[in-house]
């Protein structure tokens, strides 16, 4: 990440752009704009941003087709803009691998909290001997965030990754969905804990089912965890 983090806000409303650029700007953060999904993914590829802020409502590419677009090559966290009636394109997103969300209309020292929690979050680095996990055909290295079975890479959300690197880093602990959301996301996260359920089916369709002695266990009523077979 660059020193001075340079922002991409993604929204086709001017009065978003501008009340979000005073804050941006009083915080030394730089940013730029895009209007459209298009110059969105554009301006991804020429300025490699460091965090993008996507409203969900783009002109010629939504930004849920924008968020499925730069998951297939990227892990740039992404802030998602949603009127409250887009609940369900809201969990849509998070499921694709949006970082968070927030509900518009919305306060811009808000919006600027939660960019300084989800950039903090991937600066950080993971000490050395925490960040890499291996069992046996399994390797979860969160410095790079990248899922190893064998010699094969298991393509994986970022999201994914610190779901599965939380849940081997302590194996045999069961954890709700409410402390995974709370970890995860790294606030106290309001959304809908289904969201949850979703990453746990995608990483389990992803992870090899048969001749490992590990896997994703769903308890009944209280959440989940990664068992170790002795």
């Amino acid at each position: 990440m660059t020193q001075c983090p340079l922002i991409l806000i993604s929204d086709d409303d001017p009065v978003v752009h501008e009340s979000l650029s005073i804050y941006l700007d009083a915080e030394g953060y730089e940013h730029i704009s895009a209007y459209d999904g298009e110059q969105a993914l554009k301006m991804i590829d020429e300025r490699q941003p460091d965090l993008m802020i996507l409203d969900l409502m783009m002109p010629k590419m939504s930004g849920i087709d924008v968020c499925r677009t730069v998951r297939l090559t990227k892990s740039l966290p992404i802030i998602m803009l949603t009127a409250k009636s887009e609940e369900i394109d809201r969990i849509l997103g998070l499921e694709l691998g949006a970082d968070d969300y927030i509900v518009k209309p919305f306060s811009p020292r808000e919006v600027l909290a939660r960019i300084k929690a989800v950039l903090r979050r991937f600066s950080e680095p993971a000490q050395q001997d925490e960040s890499i996990i291996r069992f046996p055909q399994l390797e979860i290295n969160l410095s790079n965030y990248q899922v190893k079975s064998g010699d094969k890479v298991i393509p994986c959300t970022p999201k994914e990754v610190e779901i599965l690197h939380m849940l081997a880093a302590r194996a045999g602990q069961v954890f709700s969905r409410e402390q995974i959301l709370s970890h995860v996301w790294g606030y106290d996260f309001f959304g809908d804990t289904r969201t949850v359920d979703t990453h746990i089916k995608r990483i389990r369709q992803k992870l090899p089912q048969e001749g490992v002695p590990w896997a994703l266990k769903t308890v009944y009523g209280v959440g989940y965890k990664f068992e170790v077979n002795a």
